[in-house]
């Protein structure tokens, strides 16, 4: 558990009384948790980290196996799930926003419908907005006083790099894109060494390899993707509460709440991406009974002393998120309107050259 503990820190860079008639629901059972990305990634390892504390929460005390299912940056394995989930609970997509995206965005090759999906569960992890200071910018209310150009690397705009760059479109800020970095590991090195001003990291790894930067004066911190309240992306992120939300960020630069099509992309992207960043998918016709089960083991593993220390410790105490508030949330955000749909089709296209 402890190797597993340190290796969610490092790739992330993510209760109640079980009702009587769920006793015993999935007693020798194995439920089969489908992870569309290799063994090493990062949600493969947030499931394995997950996996011992369903198992000793969901009634039955069912056995978990963590299957990996990679290739074409999780459409194959979200198309698996497509095809061979099981309807009674013991099939699961855990997946984030890299199998949502091109969901949204009606890639080719996409044969999962994953709003219509049941949401069984999911566990939050936001991300840090951070500067150099070389930029001269001391804080969020003065980014655009930059004494320098912003320069931003990513991996690809279509993927998790998406809501990082609706962020600034949001904020009306003029930051160039440095596109194909092979992971994030890799973008927080260029920034280290100079050849990127401003970056954006998951919260587990912002907190267990940028805040020695940011306390050595290397790196100055500015917003987060924020967290939801009551259906609006614009609470403070918990895991980093000192920090305002890009909502909050708006406010403080224009006087009003955001608003218009910039936000309602980057709540819809944003949300998925980092409120419920790592989610846990089920057949559509999944009975109630099971989703309800599942909502009853998360807040016991939230109330859990064990999780509890170890969370606090790789998200800074991360709870899981379930119930039907949640997959409402969920499902609003994987049905934008269209006059969304085509926003994010056309910026992508014509600003980061992606391909429909």
């Amino acid at each position: 558990m402890k190797k597993l503990k340190l290796a969610v820190a490092a790739s992330l860079a993510v209760g109640g009384a079980v009702p009587a008639t769920a006793q015993g629901m999935f007693e020798g059972k194995t439920i089969e948790v489908v992870v569309p990305f290799g063994e090493g990634g990062a949600t493969f390892v947030s499931a394995k980290f997950l996996e011992p504390y369903f198992e000793k929460h969901l009634p039955g005390n069912p056995d978990l196996d963590i299957v990996s299912r990679p290739g074409g940056g999780s459409i194959l394995g979200a198309n698996w799930f497509e095809q061979n989930a099981k309807a009674d609970g013991t099939t699961i997509l855990f997946t984030t926003s890299s199998t949502a995206n091109p969901f949204v965005l009606g890639q080719e090759g996409v044969e999962y419908k994953l709003a219509d999906y049941r949401v069984a569960y999911s566990h939050p992890f936001s991300a840090v907005a951070y500067v150099s200071p070389d930029t001269g910018v001391t804080s969020a209310a003065d980014i655009k006083d930059a004494s320098a150009p912003l320069l931003y690397g990513g991996i690809a705009a279509a993927a998790s790099d998406l809501p990082a760059l609706l962020s600034f479109e949001v904020l009306d800020l003029d930051v160039r894109a440095v596109l194909g970095f092979n992971g994030r590991g890799p973008v927080r090195l260029a920034f280290e060494q100079g050849e990127l001003n401003i970056d954006y990291q998951f919260t587990p790894v912002y907190l267990t390899q940028v805040v020695p930067s940011v306390e050595e004066g290397r790196a100055v911190p500015l917003w987060t993707g924020g967290a939801m309240d009551n259906g609006v992306l614009s609470a403070r992120d918990p895991i980093a509460p000192e920090l305002p939300s890009v909502y909050e960020v708006y406010e403080q630069m224009n006087g009003e709440a955001p608003s218009g099509i910039e936000w309602d992309a980057f709540q819809g992207i944003a949300s998925v991406t980092y409120a419920y960043g790592l989610t846990a998918y089920m057949h559509p016709d999944t009975p109630q009974d099971v989703l309800d089960a599942f909502a009853a083991a998360a807040e016991a593993i939230n109330a859990d002393p064990e999780f509890q220390a170890e969370s606090q410790e790789v998200t800074n105490g991360a709870r899981l998120n379930a119930g039907p508030d949640t997959e409402a949330a969920i499902k609003a955000a994987l049905a934008p309107s269209e006059e969304v749909k085509t926003y994010l089709r056309d910026l992508l296209s014509k600003k980061y050259g992606v391909n429909f």
